[in-house]
């Protein structure tokens, strides 16, 4: 009788921890799909084209709208708007904004590559698509959840659309939520690839170099070309300096004044110390969507000494050097254990997320990986003892005046 007892206690456990797993995970993508800037967490079924709706969706739509409704913070705007009176006593309505109060980027390696490549292979055909239409499409039909992708789905998506021979735009009409993933994944990807022009070293002579146009990922990894690095997913992870928080980033294990690179052209928008990242750099992208947040970086020469607040960078320039200041209220202070660049992205669909209760910050685990492909090479000035690019790169957002990094 013991025996099975046993046996049937262990059962009921096993099925207790399978409900709880489950339940989980439609949680989280039901706050996904309930944050979908008000909308109503509602997916149909039975869709056309690659990729229709399932009961999996409809469930998650379900959760979303109790979920929502259990997540409201005090002070939170009401999506029916609040009713205020004018100056003559009339009640009057007052309309929230309109704009994505949360974003989860779980997009795998994969599906960025494949999106990638179908992306730069059809550019200049009679229809080139869009790497991040591509992801936006595909994400309606996995709930937002890449873990489901198959590169099958990638390359189904891109022959149905060539059959068709529309645009996505019209491809996706009545797709529900591509718009919402559209948007969001722009703001994550949409500086990322594109034309440009860049230095190459001429064919029998690697002194001389000649510029030529091209198209594809004109951002660069984070680390210097030649520098070794470890990392892991740790976003999320627990923090306990100053106050009980989550790691809102991803870090890069390396060697003390390792080159640090401008992942993508932006201007400075914060540079000096700051308590919890110690040394740290605040790059916004020109569309404003992105902060690139580079922290810890390195005790007593920081930063690419031309910058400062307001300067003008480009992809692949040397703006700072790997340390492990921080953890202080004193500036210039190496508290922190291990040498590494802490690197975070905040989205910003409307300024009042730009700091406070709001952020948006997303892992960006796959999107170092996938960056990896493009380190830019560095060289060091013995006179200044500054690093700077071997080979210029001119993007069309930065064509205008600016601070010169190179040497």
């Amino acid at each position: 009788m013991k025996v099975k007892y046993v046996v049937l206690s262990c059962a009921v456990g096993l099925m207790l921890c399978a409900a709880a797993v489950s339940w989980f995970s439609y949680r989280r993508q039901a706050e996904t799909l309930a944050r979908l800037g008000g909308q109503r967490a509602e997916i149909g079924t039975g869709e056309s084209g690659p990729g229709g709706g399932n009961d999996s969706q409809e469930q998650a739509g379900r959760l979303g709208e109790s979920y929502r409704a259990e997540e409201k913070k005090d002070g939170e705007t009401d999506t029916e708007g609040r009713v205020q009176e004018t100056e003559s006593g009339a009640p009057e309505t007052q309309t929230p904004k309109d704009y994505i109060k949360w974003v989860d980027f779980d997009i795998t390696v994969q599906a960025l590559e494949d999106a990638y490549r179908q992306d730069v292979d059809s550019y200049g055909s009679g229809q080139h698509v869009s790497w991040i239409e591509l992801l936006a499409y595909l994400a309606t039909k996995y709930g937002g959840d890449f873990s489901k992708y198959k590169t099958k789905d990638m390359q189904d998506l891109v022959q149905a659309l060539t059959d068709s021979g529309q645009t996505m735009a019209a491809y996706a009409q009545g797709r529900q939520y591509y718009s919402y993933y559209l948007e969001a994944y722009t703001a994550v990807l949409g500086g990322l690839v594109g034309e440009y022009e860049i230095e190459v070293p001429a064919e029998g002579n690697p002194e001389a170099t000649h510029w030529e146009k091209k198209y594809g990922l004109r951002a660069f990894s984070p680390v210097a070309k030649g520098y070794e690095y470890s990392d892991y997913d740790d976003f999320g992870v627990a923090r306990s300096y100053g106050y009980r928080r989550q790691h809102l980033g991803h870090d890069m294990m390396g060697q003390t004044g390792t080159p640090i690179i401008a992942i993508e052209s932006g201007y400075v928008e914060a540079i000096g110390w700051n308590q919890y990242g110690g040394w740290r750099i605040g790059i916004r992208s020109f569309d404003k969507k992105r902060y690139y947040y580079y922290a810890h970086l390195r005790q007593n020469f920081p930063f690419n000494k031309s910058l400062k607040e307001g300067s003008i960078v480009t992809a692949g320039d040397v703006i700072g050097y790997m340390g492990h200041t921080g953890y202080s209220a004193e500036e210039n202070v190496n508290n922190i254990d291990e040498t590494h660049l802490h690197w975070g992205l905040q989205l910003i669909f409307d300024e009042s997320q730009k700091e406070g209760n709001n952020e948006i910050w997303v892992d960006c685990y796959a999107l170092t990986r996938f960056l990896s492909r493009n380190r830019c090479a560095t060289k060091k000035n013995m006179e200044t003892k500054e690093y700077y690019r071997i080979y210029e790169m001119r993007i069309p957002e930065t064509e205008s005046d600016g601070v010169d990094l190179a040497e």
